[in-house]
């Protein structure tokens, strides 16, 4: 069953990841520790794809399909076990997001707006 032409929710791709280890007997293993540093190792193989590039490189890396390919992987890889953790840990991952955002333009303002 694949979902090509229309994109997944973040709930139901949640729920995907969610079956998919449930099938494999892999709930044991996804502890928060474990799912952490699984994340850290995907998200150290997205590194490595940009690690000696050159800015202007790094700019680029799409144009190879090949290194696309290999760059949209690794972010999946990286946002299935984020959202993995989410799911464990009860975190609303777009509402952490969302808060996050606004304490950081409270933190961060526009230059000039804060005496205006």
């Amino acid at each position: 069953m694949t979902h090509e032409s229309e994109p997944l929710g973040l709930a139901e791709l949640q729920r995907r990841l969610a079956r998919f280890a449930a099938a494999r007997n892999w709930q044991p293993y996804h502890t928060p520790k474990n799912l952490v540093s699984a994340l850290s190792v995907e998200a150290s193989e997205l590194v490595e794809i940009f690690q000696w590039l050159t800015p202007e490189e790094s700019a680029r890396v799409m144009d190879d399909p090949a290194t696309a390919h290999r760059v949209a992987d690794e972010v999946a890889d990286v946002l299935a076990y984020l959202l993995q953790l989410c799911e464990v840990l009860g975190i609303d991952p777009l509402a952490a997001l969302a808060a996050k955002i606004e304490r950081n333009e409270q933190r961060f303002p526009v230059p000039g707006e804060r005496d205006a």
